[in-house]
């Protein structure tokens, strides 16, 4: 971004898409993969919803997942859209802060909500007796409300400071920003690396009590959604950690705009595939719910 001049209030967008057929052929692509993420997001919310056999804490936070990343995906792209479409290239103070704040806010939950996730596989897997009482209705709305709550926090705190600051983009700051980037730095340790520690080793006693499962069925149930859960994780955390965790010094704009796409257009539409190809479950649920439609319709 770069400022109009000293006494304005609005920054313009260098965008990601050129002026040229390149950049309506990305354009075209991004839209799309942005339409695929709606849909499949909502349709996930909607299976789980609609089918009595994913009234379960498990597809419970598998629906605010897709959640999340229904409105993760929708703090970007719409405004993307729009500015190419429209030729606008610029965004006002209020909006770029209104974003922020969104956009930290959802990249926080998902953060926390997947290290709920992997607790639940864990004790599911590792505790099966005590599933019900640990993993209640109650303990799932509490993690959930919890991950809002913290990721709200986090937000506001990080969205008032980089505001606060000269043309509140610290690329285009007029003083030092060491402290700012010291606290983004210590928040990506404690939101990031500290679930995704929590998550490794959740699954790591998971794999070990599947390794001594005597079922192989139950064996390979176990690790089919296991291999779900930490795809996702992966998909989610790696980019995360890699644009992040680096110093400044190694980083470039242009592969930073790559990561970017990556976790915030590419992952919202990634998961719901990911979670509907490989889990029998959803895939059984989606076939109810739509021989149900057609039945009604007869």
């Amino acid at each position: 971004m770069e400022n109009y001049n000293q006494t304005s209030t609005d920054f313009i967008l260098l965008g990601l898409f050129p002026q040229s057929r390149i950049g309506l052929f990305v354009f075209t692509l991004i839209f799309l993969i942005f339409l695929m993420a709606l849909i499949g997001n909502l349709s996930m919310i909607l299976l789980i919803f609609l089918d009595i056999h994913l009234h379960t804490p498990m597809y419970f936070l598998l629906s605010q997942l897709s959640l999340i990343d229904l409105n993760y995906i929708s703090t970007i792209v719409p405004k993307m859209v729009y500015d190419f479409l429209y030729g606008n290239k610029s965004i006002s103070f209020t909006g770029c802060g209104i974003q922020s704040f969104f956009f930290l806010t959802l990249a926080v939950a998902e953060a926390l909500l997947l290290t709920s996730m992997a607790y639940d596989r864990y004790v599911a897997i590792c505790f099966p007796l005590h599933y019900p009482i640990r993993i209640s209705k109650r303990v799932c709305v509490m993690m959930i409300t919890g991950s809002w709550m913290i990721s709200s926090i986090n937000s506001c705190a990080h969205t008032v400071y980089a505001l606060c600051i000269p043309y509140s983009m610290l690329t285009l700051a007029c003083t030092d920003t060491w402290v700012y980037e010291g606290t983004v730095f210590l928040s990506t340790t404690v939101f990031l690396v500290l679930p995704f520690t929590g998550i490794a080793c959740s699954y790591g006693r998971v794999l070990l009590a599947v390794y001594h499962m005597h079922s192989a069925e139950g064996r390979k149930k176990a690790y089919s959604t296991c291999s779900t859960h930490l795809t996702v994780v992966s998909f989610y955390y790696a980019p995360f950690a890699y644009t992040y965790l680096r110093p400044r010094s190694l980083r470039s704009p242009t592969e930073d705009k790559v990561l970017a796409v990556f976790y915030t257009i590419l992952t919202p539409m990634l998961n719901p595939i990911i979670y509907s190809l490989r889990n029998k479950e959803v895939m059984g649920a989606l076939t109810r719910v739509i021989q149900k439609i057609f039945s009604v319709k007869m």
